[in-house]
């Protein structure tokens, strides 16, 4: 099992330093891009657009280049905007992040918890009214754009009926945790609504297909006639082996969404998270900011993989030897 764990992980160092050549490339030796040209400005002369070109390095070779950003990105931890002339990348990345944990945390309690009952409820009244309805909502859930979501839930609670129904809600925004936790939850409650929106969907329709097909197998035909209740069976013996399913899809999604992954719902909602701050550096193409916040995103992403992986192993040896 060592062995395995230790092949995997290794993998994704693999990984995540291909990433980071392939980022390197797309943004830095694609033809026609100049990030000197960019940082210079559009009026800048040939004689300053050489200037900066030498101040910032990009006059040397393509692979001494790579290197020394990826040593101050990573080692001196000194990288610097090309647009924030001054403003270090990893800090900025350092103040975001807590942002984005918050939004998905929040999301993760509340889907999860939504996702399993309506799953469990669905897979137990198959056939009867509230399975197509719990089914319908989840497509109905999974179907609506983040971003179009967030604009409606901002239309109703901002403007609609903030002065009559919504005026303890506050304007959208950020409070950090440590600052006052009750500010905090509440500029938190909606974007955690709109972004577990779409996973509480999936996870139920989901659930529901993995305990339908559970159900019909041979070791819940056995415990049926030992004579134990459909509700044991349910959540003793049928979910637990469903469970594993979700692992699989749990990990990954928490690992984009910690990534970036929930963009949409941070620039609806005015969060200064990970999402946002790579947003802004793609409009002003502020590349070691794209470069920081991508590399960040590939982090969580290829963790995660790599953990699910290990916990697959563990509840199947089979795995271990692929």
């Amino acid at each position: 099992m060592l062995r395995f764990i230790l092949r995997r992980f290794a993998s994704a160092v693999v990984v995540l330093f291909t990433i980071s050549v392939m980022v390197y490339l797309i943004f830095f030796a694609t033809p026609g891009v100049d990030p000197a040209a960019r940082i210079a400005g559009r009026s800048a002369s040939p004689a300053v657009v050489e200037q900066v070109r030498i101040a910032f390095g990009l006059n040397r070779p393509l692979p001494i280049r790579y290197l020394l950003m990826m040593d101050h990105l990573f080692i001196k931890r000194d990288l610097t905007s090309y647009v924030n002339i001054g403003d270090k990348v990893v800090p900025q990345i350092l103040a975001a992040a807590p942002v984005t944990l918050s939004l998905v945390l929040g999301a993760v309690v509340i889907w999860l918890i939504v996702g399993v009952l309506g799953g469990l409820v669905a897979a137990a009244n198959k056939g009867k009214f509230i399975d197509p309805l719990i089914m319908f909502l989840g497509i109905a859930a999974v179907s609506v754009p983040a971003y179009w979501l967030g604009e409606v839930v901002n239309l109703i609670t901002q403007n609609e009926l903030h002065s009559s129904v919504f005026a303890w809600l506050p304007a959208p925004g950020w409070v950090p945790l440590t600052q006052s936790p009750g500010e905090w939850a509440l500029h938190l409650l909606f974007p955690w609504l709109t972004l577990a929106a779409l996973y509480a969907g999936i996870y139920a329709r989901v659930l529901r297909a993995e305990l339908v097909n559970a159900l019909n197998e041979d070791y819940v035909r056995t415990a049926r006639a030992k004579g134990l209740s459909e509700r044991r069976i349910l959540l003793r013996h049928a979910l637990r082996c469903s469970l594993i399913s979700i692992t699989s899809l749990f990990g990954l999604d928490v690992g984009a969404l910690v990534g970036g992954a929930a963009l949409l719902t941070e620039v609806v909602f005015g969060l200064p998270g990970v999402g946002l701050l790579t947003y802004n550096a793609l409009e002003n193409l502020d590349l070691p900011v794209i470069m920081g916040t991508v590399m960040y995103g590939a982090f969580f992403i290829v963790l995660a993989s790599a953990v699910v992986d290990v916990v697959y192993a563990l509840l199947d040896p089979r795995v271990r030897i692929v």
